[in-house]
């Protein structure tokens, strides 16, 4: 029993001095909370602050990835405007040469034209001058067959299917002797023109 009441009596001791407590000790403890809280609302202030400073650097990230979006698309658009450009420009250099060849080839054939004009034009000429000579020399002939004209009798008994045989000319013309001895031409109706002579 001495033993439990020892027990006891270092019990309620033990009680006593844990439960006293100083005023020196109380004060601490209290600075101490007051310290932690005052700490937890400092942190509270510097994680909303923190938060506050990510959204906003979230935000002005996000502005800029858009901004970067934007001109990463312009430039694209850009690129290509300059892509389609550069082929309009080489589209444009081929009609452009295109259209030089072919107006090239109709000025070579439109000088070609003026040089078969030219020639035909003093073809022309020269056939008209030897047509002008034969003209001249038919008047010619012509007026010497009428100093030595002959009188023709015409009439209208048509030719023979089988022609008498050919005795001479006369003004261009075959000269035909019949079976008695008279001799004609046909004419241009395809009659008999006695030749008198």
């Amino acid at each position: 029993m001495k033993k439990l009441l020892l027990l006891c009596f270092v019990f309620i001791l033990s009680g006593n001095l844990y439960a006293q407590q100083t005023a020196a000790e109380k004060k601490a403890e209290k600075a101490k909370i007051e310290k932690a809280t005052k700490a937890k609302k400092e942190s509270q202030v510097k994680a909303a602050k923190a938060k506050s400073d990510v959204k906003g650097k979230t935000a002005k990230a996000e502005s800029e990835a858009k901004e970067a979006k934007k001109k990463v698309t312009k430039a694209k658009s850009d690129v290509k405007a300059k892509e389609q450009a550069a082929k309009a420009k080489s589209d444009v250099k081929g009609k452009t040469a295109k259209a030089e060849s072919e107006a090239k080839e109709a000025k070579e054939k439109v000088t070609n034209a003026k040089s078969d004009v030219k020639a035909k034009a003093k073809e022309q000429k020269v056939a008209k001058e030897k047509a002008a000579a034969i003209n001249e020399k038919a008047i010619k002939t012509e007026k010497k067959a009428k100093k030595t004209a002959v009188k023709v009798k015409e009439t209208t008994e048509k030719a023979p299917t089988v022609p008498d045989r050919i005795t001479g000319e006369y003004n261009g013309k075959k000269v035909y002797t019949g079976p008695r001895g008279g001799k004609y031409y046909i004419n241009k109706n395809g009659n008999k023109t006695y030749i008198q002579e």
